[in-house]
């Protein structure tokens, strides 16, 4: 499997209640970057259209000094309207019942980056596959403080699906202590939100999490 330069790395999520204004929203998102990430994606499930939109545009900004790709959550509009302003560094990720992947794949055109949720079940990323994902997210593996109620995965999945052909995030309680057996359990990406936007000194905990990661 060729994966892209982005596929594989730490894989920052924002949280609002976490980073809940714009000043600390980018400041927070920058000194992740700084940190080293592959990509970072923007959470916001606010009803607040303007200012996803506003932070969404000023991160896609930010995204573009750092050469990584910003992916949108859930919003499928958003992510057209920024690609079509120009931010061809944009990408969305949509979870089960979030929209039609062929959908977005069709709005987004062959160049964007889409992720897609599938849980604990392999079925639901070869069905992914098809519909022209470009990573497939799974998860959560280990004990989650941003979603506790999500449905647990058994680490095996990750290898079972190396076959998919498509990069493999791991997510759902991935921190310093287990970022090391999520990789080494096939996952190209490890995605988190605590462990980055959580920690007193962002920028530290992202270079720790790296080091963990290099040494595997």
């Amino acid at each position: 499997m060729h994966n892209p330069s982005w596929a594989r790395g730490l894989y920052a999520i924002t949280d609002a209640a976490l980073l809940p204004d714009d000043p600390r929203l980018l400041a927070g998102c920058e000194a992740a970057l700084r940190g080293g990430l592959a990509l970072l994606q923007y959470r916001d499930k606010s009803t607040q259209a303007d200012k996803r939109l506003r932070q969404a545009r000023a991160l896609a900004a930010l995204c573009r000094d750092y050469d990584v790709p910003l992916i949108i959550n859930d919003d499928t509009a958003l992510a057209e309207r920024l690609r079509r302003e120009g931010h061809a560094n944009v990408g969305l990720h949509l979870g089960q019942g979030d929209g039609a992947l062929a959908e977005a794949r069709e709005r987004l055109g062959p160049e964007a980056i889409l992720g897609a949720t599938c849980h604990g079940r392999l079925a639901l990323a070869e069905r992914a596959a098809r519909e022209g994902a470009s990573y497939v997210a799974f998860g959560r593996f280990f004990a989650s403080r941003t979603k506790p109620e999500a449905p647990p995965a058994t680490l095996d999945l990750l290898g079972e699906a190396e076959a998919i052909g498509l990069p493999r995030v791991a997510i759902g309680g991935i921190d310093a202590e287990t970022i090391g057996a999520a990789r080494r359990a096939g996952a190209d990406l490890l995605a988190t939100v605590a462990a980055v936007f959580a920690a007193a000194d962002i920028e530290a905990s992202v270079r720790d999490l790296n080091r963990r990661l290099s040494a595997c």
